[in-house]
C-alpha cells in the first residue's frame, strides 16, 4: 500500500516526469529495422543539420522522421521556451508496434503469409 494522500502520490510522480521535449509517432506503416537507418544518421547531431540530412535522405522513412523531429522542435520551442539553435537530438529509437497479418496465393493452391510490420518512433531533444 502506497504512503501518503493520493494528491501527494501523485505530486511525487509528476515531480519524477522527463521534462525534456519529445515527440512520439505510434503505428507508423514502416518496420523497426528500415526505420533505424534513418534514426542512426540522426542521432547527436544538433537538429539543423539533421533536418538537412532527413530532407536529402532517399529512404522512405525518412519524410515520416523529418515530420516527428519538427514537431519535437515545435514542442521544444512553444512548451518548454527553449532556443532552436542549442537543440540537439539527445535520444531517438524505434520499437516495435503490432503486425498486420496478410495472405498471399501462391502456386499449387498454397497461401504465403504477407507480415505489414509497424513500429512507434520517439524523438527526444535537449539543449547543449
Amino acid at each position: 500500500m502506497a504512503k501518503g494522500h493520493r494528491s501527494q502520490i501523485k505530486r511525487e510522480r509528476n515531480a519524477q516526469k522527463d521534462t525534456r521535449p519529445s515527440a512520439k509517432l505510434s503505428y507508423a506503416r514502416v518496420s523497426v529495422q528500415k526505420a533505424c537507418f534513418v534514426l542512426d544518421a540522426i542521432r547527436g547531431k544538433d537538429v539543423k543539420t539533421a533536418l538537412a540530412i532527413l530532407m536529402y535522405n532517399p529512404r522512405y522513412a525518412s519524410g515520416i522522421i523529418e515530420k516527428l523531429l519538427r514537431s519535437a522542435i515545435a514542442n521544444a520551442e512553444n512548451n518548454n521556451g527553449m532556443n532552436i539553435d542549442d537543440l540537439y537530438i539527445e535520444e531517438c529509437y524505434a520499437n516495435k508496434g503490432p503486425t498486420m497479418k496478410r495472405i498471399r496465393p501462391r502456386a499449387q493452391g498454397r497461401a504465403y503469409r504477407i507480415e505489414k510490420r509497424m513500429s512507434h518512433i520517439t524523438i527526444v531533444l535537449n539543449e547543449r
